[in-house]
């Protein structure tokens, strides 16, 4: 019996913290599942996204004299990505195309570390020097922005690498304002 009143003042005293012990673990919930999204977008920044090419992106594919050793086998490493690897072989992250066909890779972004792929003999690519409208890159000053453009689009068109993106913002952040990612069809931008 004295059991028995022993349980129900615990039971007691843990009705009585209920609203607390719910509001705490809540907290523990909320804090694990920010670590865990905090930790999924840094992963995905020390693996280096692999930039998104249209695949209607028109390429010029030149003969490659520097491929002698291909095909080949690349193991994977830590902050790997498809572009950095192409880069590596091709000398072209344009690259990056064939190697995730090669390997039949359905998410091109997820490399596991020791994972070995292969990388085929195939020409280099290489942007074409043309952007709509047909003028040379190297003449460009200006770039009206059309529906589905982003900033990563507009470099690759006009400098041939995406990783540029941040000149055309510096130059525009006054047509463009804070948010980079948000540019609106029929801006005129200068490209520096």
């Amino acid at each position: 019996m004295r059991q028995e009143v022993d349980v129900k003042k615990i039971l007691k005293k843990i009705k009585s913290w209920e609203k607390t012990i719910s509001v705490f673990l809540g907290i523990a919930v909320i804090l694990v599942a920010g670590a865990l999204i905090f930790d999924f977008f840094r992963s995905q920044g020390s693996n280096g996204s692999t930039p998104e090419i249209s695949p209607s992106l028109e390429e010029e594919i030149l003969p490659s004299h520097e491929n002698t050793s291909l095909p080949t086998i690349h193991k994977v490493e830590e902050g790997d990505n498809l572009w950095k690897i192409a880069e590596k072989y091709y000398h072209s992250g344009y690259n990056w195309v064939d190697i995730a066909k090669e390997n039949n890779l359905r998410n091109p972004d997820l490399l596991l570390v020791g994972r070995e792929i292969k990388i085929p003999d195939v020409p280099v690519r290489y942007p074409k020097g043309q952007i709509a409208g047909g003028e040379s890159r190297t003449h460009i000053d200006h770039y009206q922005v059309v529906k589905g453009d982003s900033l990563w689009k507009i470099a690759v068109k006009v400098y041939g690498d995406g990783y540029q993106w941040t000149k055309i913002y510096e130059a525009n952040q006054d047509k463009i304002g804070p948010n980079p990612g948000l540019i609106f069809s029929g801006t005129n931008l200068l490209i520096p």
